[in-house]
């Protein structure tokens, strides 16, 4: 059971008091830039400049150094060593700009960050938001999704991926694997990678309901859902029969939290962020992993009685 006081109210008040801050600093900052426009020479001699921008330019060359360990590393810390970077080059673009303005360098400076330095800082935190949001996005359920989910042969195919077509070949002989492979492409289940092999494409379908499908459509629609609902009955049934027979190869946890619609919505959209954002940490499985059936579910809490 989730806490429902105690720990969740101090972080209500941290939270509180914490934006109360940012806010205050926020108005401060507004007079105190006015006074500074108004104040501050056109013109001004400093000492250190070299080490100024020498240090700056040694900070952005380590922060580019940490990314690239940190994604090959693959881990979460990349996320805000790109939006520090890309902040950085920012900071260093908008300096190299104003400072170059009006003397022989400005139209160099404007070129660089227009060209470079922007552009670069853009798609580092673009690739900070995929990483941090995942790569999949709830979408409708279609009929193709059902096609693809309910045909055995199609299933049997995305399980053995990554592979090559040959090696698809050589390990399904009864199935046309080109042609199974330009259906599953279609309905973007799968896609080929520069290296020639097969992957398959991470897949996100909103909860279908009956009445938001044409009539035609849902006969087959529920037949699907009850199936669906029926295995995952079962799949649950036979991993709590078994469950002492995994050796360790089991994680999972029970909570009871309250919340409104729309904070189950948000929740529910995060838990698969963190899916999809893990998946994506682990592009190939290592030797000894193991596929692992993962579930998430939340639904009204039901009375004693009804439970008898």
């Amino acid at each position: 059971m989730l806490p429902r006081s105690g720990t969740a109210s101090v972080d209500r008040v941290f939270r509180r008091v914490l934006l109360a801050i940012l806010a205050g600093i926020a108005v401060f900052l507004v007079p105190w830039t006015v006074y500074l426009g108004l104040t501050l020479p056109e013109h001004f001699d400093t000492s250190q400049w070299r080490v100024a921008w020498v240090g700056f330019d040694v900070v952005l060359l380590l922060c580019f150094a940490a990314s690239v360990l940190l994604g090959m590393r693959r881990s979460r810390a990349s996320v805000p060593m790109l939006a520090a970077t890309a902040a950085l080059l920012c900071c260093d673009a908008w300096f190299d700009v104003v400072l170059d303005w009006g003397g022989p360098d400005q139209w160099a400076s404007l070129g660089t960050a227009l060209l470079a330095e922007v552009p670069i800082a853009v798609f580092l935190m673009l690739r900070a938001r995929a990483l941090l949001a995942g790569n999949a996005r709830p979408r409708p359920l279609t009929m193709n999704d059902i096609t693809v989910r309910t045909n055995p042969n199609y299933q049997r195919l995305l399980r053995l991926l990554p592979a090559t077509s040959a090696e698809l070949r050589a390990q399904l002989p009864s199935i046309d694997v080109p042609a199974a492979l330009l259906t599953l492409t279609h309905a973007g289940y799968t896609r080929r990678t520069r290296d020639g092999r097969w992957r398959s494409v991470p897949q996100s379908t909103n909860e279908a309901k009956l009445e938001d499908y044409p009539e035609e459509d849902r006969p087959k629609l529920a037949a699907y859902l009850d199936a669906k609902y029926d295995h995952e009955v079962r799949l649950v049934a036979w991993a709590a029969e078994r469950r002492d027979t995994f050796d360790g190869w089991t994680a999972g946890s029970r909570a009871g939290i309250r919340l409104s619609y729309k904070d189950l919505k948000e929740f529910e959209a995060e838990y698969l962020e963190l899916i999809h954002r893990y998946a994506a940490r682990k592009p190939g499985p290592s030797d000894e992993a193991r596929d692992l059936a993962v579930r998430f579910y939340a639904f009204p809490e039901p009375k004693p009685a009804e439970l008898a």
